[in-house]
């Protein structure tokens, strides 16, 4: 083991040394100790400069808080002339003022008329045809038709855009029973009277009267919404053209025998005392017993439905009873039959025998029928009413039983009801159990989950009722409607929908065209009354039609010849969905062969919601192979349902029906209120739709805008059915364009006014990097808003440009243009360069965006375009009319785009990496890059990168590794250090 060494002695030198070096590290340990301090105390004067700070901004604040605010928007720009556009831009986004005057310089101008070549004819680029569904003159417009405009119109713009001819027809519809109903409730009111006080004349004059005051107001809220209709070939289903295209669609189709008189079952509502279409009938669905009013009887009543009542038949010559079950036990009285299953092992001795009716003498025959039964459900025996239910009506055919009539058109009950007649038919339901009781053939009652069908515009339980009225045999128009699709020859969009085509059509039945209105296109049918001859009404052998009653005599001339006569004009009139179902080739002038039909039918696209594609959009298809040989249009899009934010379908009685204006505008939640109050709902209603509005828009609706409002419905177009809207979100994309106007306002200013694009709009060869890269970024955009509104993907659309705006645009390229845009180059050719081809850049792509914007917001993006200015040799006087951009080979750089795309994702780490740090500003960061063309790349793009990451005092750019940074990786190649 070695022996231990004794410490060494130090020499007196290396003492001294020692000592001077610890006096050394104490002084530097107190110079840092003194800096640290010096930066403490420097931290907290700045933290206290900041409260002194914070303390006077927060008085500036209280003193801006009580300034006046800027006075409202006044328009005092004269109807039909074009907007001055020397005044200073404003420093904000203000979209009533945006807004004003544009539409009516529009129209002044002729913008929206179909362009048409030298010659007047269809201009080489295309055509393309849109007859807008014509909304229901019976009110104003709801969000769904500006659903409905936001989507067309953007279609319009686009293709009129493109240069081809385009044509956007306007209309609205009569509304028969709608219209009707309005009028009516409106006139008991106001005068407490009814139509018949007034007399058919009279009445149809007040409803004139209603259709010119509020069509007008929809013709306004259209013009609000942007639409750019051609408003000289607005039409209506009432005007003489029209109506003549009515009145010969309706004689030629009964001659031919495709329209008939036939006594058949009808959606019968007692209220309006009128036939209804399957449209205007909804079914409340109930999930078991359920009390309930209904319309035209005393409001504290209340009718028991959502159970099933049993009661028992005694059969004929015996003491056996059959029991039987029914939602509807008042229609017991009109029974004229019980079916069983004809393997139903229970009642094959009851075949062919008869029951008794406990109130009426009558025979009840017990029939089989294997369709009708179900021998497992109740107790497998059915009570059969063939006029009053739409099933029985199917039975009481196959098996040839008697049609028996019970109720009287006002819902009382008639002679057929025996003691009954002359009761309500809701008293008799009472009245019915309690008498079954008394005999001891009530069996009982249980809950049972139903639908009752109600009419849409009365509230009244519909009744199915044995009426005589006109039919249309569908058949043979809905299988070439079907074949029509199968061939390729109309799309209907989504796909879902047209498996509903397909599935509607097969089972179509026919369809019911009378209606006991006033208001309407009156049936040209007439009764040909012989004299001394008995003839029956119901009959369709004693009628004829004709465009006039002279027409219609020569008819019945024909067919009764010798015999002495007098016609009388069938009071009712047409379904309105009849009048409809012609629109798109009526609006053109058929059946005359006008230039409107040789040039704009048929039309391209009809845009409507799903939920009508049966009761319209088929009808019009039927109708348009049938009378003009060809498909009304090549494609069908249909819409999606707007509901509230909650998911409920939009009602007056709910409160969340919305004025598209309000939303355009904005509305106090007490202008909501009064809304209301202008409308027919009766106070428990008015207070229902009050308090929804209030729980849905506690302060009313903010001020959106119409570009906003347009862009928001189309960027909720995404296929599905339905739309949840939520006004905060609408509200967005009015921060949105205010976005795009104060980007717009900074880079006109970064222009300068004496700027003047270069007369090319191509790519020159001198761009940058972010040139090349926004360049890019603005054609792949131009390419998908391009393909997406091919292919009706609104949602794609809207997102593409949405992209390029905030996050491309104004988020990246303006930003990192500022120090080229701002740089002195009087002495500096390259830097002259640098900055006339970043301007030009900037100038493409404010202008491509917002053409790219316009048929979607048209407004703010005409409005900026103006003030935008042209390139030489560019007359066009509005973008309206202005070339819709297109895929410019010239602009496409994969390889630019992903090289700034590494530059933009090391400018994000930065500043990711400032706020994890809490840099705010002076920050010192350092970009290493293992790669050689890397480091390069950033090097070169430096300023690029200082102007984006804002914050920065110090950057530099090498290949090392800086000590005591915190670090953040871009990618294999790039790492990001900032001090800390």
């Amino acid at each position: 083991m070695a022996e231990e060494q004794p410490p060494k002695q130090l020499t007196e030198e290396e003492l001294a040394a020692a000592a001077a070096k610890k006096a050394k590290n104490e002084a530097r340990n107190e110079e840092k100790r003194r800096a640290k301090l010096a930066k403490l105390a420097a931290k907290q004067a700045k933290l206290e400069e900041q409260k002194k700070q914070q303390a006077a901004n927060g008085d500036k604040k209280k003193k801006k808080a009580v300034k006046t605010e800027a006075p409202a928007f006044v328009n005092t720009t004269p109807k039909g002339e074009k907007k001055d556009m020397s005044e200073p831009m404003a420093s904000s986004y203000n979209p009533q003022a945006v807004e004003a005057a544009w539409y009516d310089w529009w129209m002044q101008e002729g913008l929206f008329k179909p362009s048409l070549t030298p010659e007047g004819e269809i201009k080489p680029e295309g055509v393309f045809v849109v007859a807008a569904p014509p909304p229901n003159v019976t009110g104003s417009l709801h969000i769904g038709h500006a659903l409905t405009v936001a989507i067309e119109d953007t279609l319009i713009r686009w293709n009129r855009m493109q240069g081809k001819t385009v044509l956007f027809n306007p209309g609205t519809d009569h509304a028969g029973i709608s219209c009707q109903s309005v009028v009516e409730k409106k006139l008991w009111k106001e005068t407490k009277q009814t139509r018949h006080d007034l007399g058919r004349d009279a009445f149809i004059e007040k409803v004139w009267e209603w259709k010119e005051k509020y069509g007008n107001r929809i013709h306004e809220q259209f013009n609000r919404l942007g639409a750019s209709f051609d408003w000289d070939h607005v039409a209506f289903t009432m005007d003489p053209k029209l109506s003549k295209a009515v009145v010969e669609t309706f004689v030629r189709l009964h001659r031919e025998g495709t329209i008939y008189r036939a006594n058949r079952l009808v959606n019968w509502c007692v209220r309006l005392n009128t036939a209804l279409s399957n449209l205007e009938v909804e079914n409340k669905e109930l999930a078991g017993r359920t009390l309930m009013g209904v319309p035209g009887y005393d409001d504290k009543e209340k009718f028991e439905f959502g159970v099933l009542n049993e009661f028992a038949y005694e059969i004929e010559g015996s003491d056996e009873r059959i029991v039987v079950a029914t939602t509807r036990i008042e229609t017991m009285l009109g029974d004229s039959g019980i079916a069983v299953h004809p393997d139903d092992d229970r009642y094959k001795h009851l075949h062919g025998k008869f029951a008794k009716h406990p109130f009426l003498e009558r025979r009840i025959p017990i029939v089989t029928d294997d369709i009708a039964v179900d021998m497992a459900f109740g107790t497998g025996a059915v009570k059969i009413t063939p006029a009053h239910d739409f099933n029985d009506y199917e039975v009481g055919k196959r098996c040839n039983l008697e049609f028996i009539n019970i109720l009287n058109d006002d819902g009382t009950f008639n002679n057929n009801a025996g003691p009954y007649q002359g009761m309500k038919r809701f008293h008799v339901r009472a009245k019915i159990i309690e008498d079954l009781k008394a005999l001891g053939l009530f069996v009982g009652v249980k809950e049972n989950p139903m639908t009752v069908p109600v009419c849409s515009k009365s509230g009244d339980v519909i009744e199915p009722l044995m009426k005589p009225q006109w039919w249309v045999n569908c058949g043979p128009m809905a299988k070439d409607a079907m074949q029509a699709v199968t061939d390729g020859k109309l799309k209907i969009a989504p796909k879902v929908s047209e498996g509903d085509w397909f599935r509607w059509l097969n089972n179509i039945q026919d369809w019911c065209v009378s209606r006991q209105l006033w208001w309407g296109h009156r049936i040209p049918a007439y009764f040909v009354k012989l004299e001394g001859g008995n003839n029956d009404y119901a009959d369709g052998e004693f009628w004829v039609s004709g465009a006039s009653e002279a027409d219609a005599r020569a008819q019945a001339e024909q067919k009764f010849p010798g015999k002495a006569f007098t016609l009388e004009q069938d009071p009712d009139v047409l379904d309105t969905w009849f009048s409809s179902g012609l629109w798109p080739f009526s609006l053109m002038g058929w059946p005359d062969n006008t230039e409107d039909m040789k040039k704009f039918y048929p039309t391209s696209l009809l845009e409507t919601g799903w939920d009508i594609l049966f009761f319209w959009v088929a009808r019009m298809v039927m109708f348009g192979i049938k009378l003009t040989g060809q498909v009304p249009f090549s494609e069908v899009f249909c819409h999606a349902m707007i509901r509230d934010a909650h998911g409920r379908k939009m009602s007056k009685s709910l409160g969340n029906v919305i004025d598209p204006v309000d939303v355009i505008e904005g509305i106090t939640l007490e202008g909501l209120h009064q809304r209301l109050l202008e409308g027919n709902l009766d106070d428990k209603e008015v207070k229902k739709a009050q308090a929804g509005q209030k729980a849905d828009f506690p302060k009313g609706i903010p001020e959106c805008g119409t570009d906003a409002l347009r862009f928001a419905l189309c960027s909720y177009t995404t296929g599905g059915r339905d739309i949840n809207l939520d006004i905060l979100r609408v509200e967005g994309y009015r921060k949105f364009c205010n976005k795009i106007w104060n980007a717009s306002r900074f880079a006109l200013m970064k222009l300068g006014d004496d700027f003047k694009p270069v007369a090319d709009a191509k790519a020159s060869g001198n761009e940058s990097l972010a040139d090349k890269w926004i360049l890019h970024k603005f054609n792949k955009a131009t390419v998908e808003v391009n393909k997406c509104l091919t292919e009706r993907n609104f949602f794609g659309a809207t997102n593409a440009i949405y992209q390029f705006w905030l996050y491309e645009l104004c988020d990246v390229y303006i930003e990192a243009i500022k120090p080229v845009c701002d740089a002195d180059t009087t002495q500096d050719e390259a830097a002259a360069l640098r900055k006339i081809t970043a301007q030009n850049t900037l100038y493409t792509c404010l202008e491509g965006g917002l053409k790219l914007l316009h048929p979607f917001s048209p407004f703010v993006t005409e409005e900026l375009f103006q003030r935008l200015g042209r390139r030489p040799g560019d007359a066009t006087r509005s973008i309206v009319v202005a070339k819709f951009p297109v895929n410019e080979p010239s602009y496409d750089n994969e390889d630019a785009a992903k090289q700034f795309d590494l530059v933009f994702e090391t400018t994000k780490a930065i500043r990711s990496l400032s706020v994890q740090l809490q840099q705010k500003k002076d920050v010192v960061a350092t970009i290493q890059s293992t790669d050689a063309t890397v480091e390069a790349l950033l090097t070169a793009e430096k300023p690029a990168i200082i102007a984006l990451a804002k914050s920065l005092k110090e950057l530099t750019i090498s290949a090392a590794a800086p000590e005591g940074y915190e670090a953040s990786k871009v990618n294999d190649d790039v790492t990001v250090y900032l001090q800390k």
